[in-house]
């Protein structure tokens, strides 16, 4: 027996050596990309805030930036410790609320834009958030990071990611909430708030149909494929960027210079949801649970992936 534990024991030391390391370059890969995706957001929030009322003797959009990444890193710290995801996305939700209400009070100016922008994003983020709240807390947890949680690097890169899809996503509108002064509303506005509806509208449903179809039981374990779902594989993330498209184009008209930069916002939600961390890990988890299912197969092939058509 001595024999065997001797024998056993470097091997199960190398292990543990090794599962340090790991650990170890995993938290140093969290931090570092962490430390760059917010780099990131301050240089865009640098470039939307030129000409922004100025706070701490910054401007104020570079302040709402950093308080969006402080706010996921903190509720970051329980959530690991605890092991849970619950709180992530209310936790972005809230930030949006914060961001939005907070630059309106601070920068003072309360122009129409600047309610209208205010008032679409905090309707979204609100509706959003409860939402997607509510969805996880009935489901247990979220598929999403049952790989992730465990890993702590790899989890703070998920919060801190969230804190950039925050800045990024409403980049146009904090640009001109921050301002001190907006140009009247005209035409494009009203365009602008049309589209926004629009995208708004096609989300809600595509939300509403499946959490219907989902709590009925003869569905258990099967895919949503009615309503705008025998459209669209993932119609609720084409009314998300629709929705941005709207908000971008009634920012336009106080958005010159530096601050035209922030209109990457649509085109960062396009790119994220379509490349990242949207379509491809929900369209990997459908395909490890319904890919030999025939059904599904004929599914995949006579519906659009995201934008909504006649299925063929």
């Amino acid at each position: 027996m001595e024999t065997a534990v001797v024998a056993v024991e470097p091997s199960s030391l190398g292990s543990s050596e090794s599962s340090e390391r790991s650990g170890q370059t995993g938290w140093f890969r969290g931090i570092l990309v962490s430390v760059v995706v917010a780099v990131i957001g301050l240089a865009v929030g640098w470039a939307g805030g030129q000409g922004s009322v100025v706070l701490l003797g910054l401007p104020l959009m570079v302040v709402a930036t950093a308080v969006a990444f402080v706010v996921q890193w903190i509720a970051f710290i329980p959530s690991y410790l605890k092991q849970t995801e619950h709180y992530y996305d209310l936790t972005g939700g809230l930030t949006y609320q914060a961001l939005t209400w907070g630059t309106l009070l601070a920068a003072g100016a309360f122009e129409p834009r600047q309610w209208l922008l205010v008032a679409l994003v905090a309707l979204w983020s609100g509706r959003l958030g409860l939402f997607l709240f509510r969805r996880v807390k009935r489901a247990g947890k979220d598929g999403r990071f049952d790989d992730i949680k465990p890993d702590g690097g790899r989890f703070l890169i998920f919060w801190s990611v969230q804190g950039l899809w925050i800045v990024l996503t409403m980049a146009a509108a904090l640009a001109v909430i921050s301002l001190p002064a907006s140009a009247p509303l005209g035409v494009l506005d009203g365009i602008g708030a049309a589209v926004w509806l629009f995208g708004f509208a096609i989300e809600v449903v595509a939300d509403r149909q499946k959490s219907a179809f989902k709590a009925d039981p003869a569905n258990e374990g099967r895919f949503i494929n009615v309503g705008l779902w025998s459209w669209s594989r993932h119609p609720n993330y084409f009314g998300e960027i629709v929705l941005w498209i709207g908000v971008a184009l009634i920012a336009f008209r106080d958005l010159e210079g530096w601050r035209l930069v922030t209109l990457v916002s649509p085109i960062f939600v396009f790119f994220l949801i379509t490349f990242v961390s949207g379509i491809p890990m929900l369209e990997k988890r459908a395909d490890e649970r319904w890919g030999d299912d025939d059904d599904y197969q004929a599914y995949r092939e006579r519906t659009a992936v995201l934008v909504p058509r006649p299925p063929k």
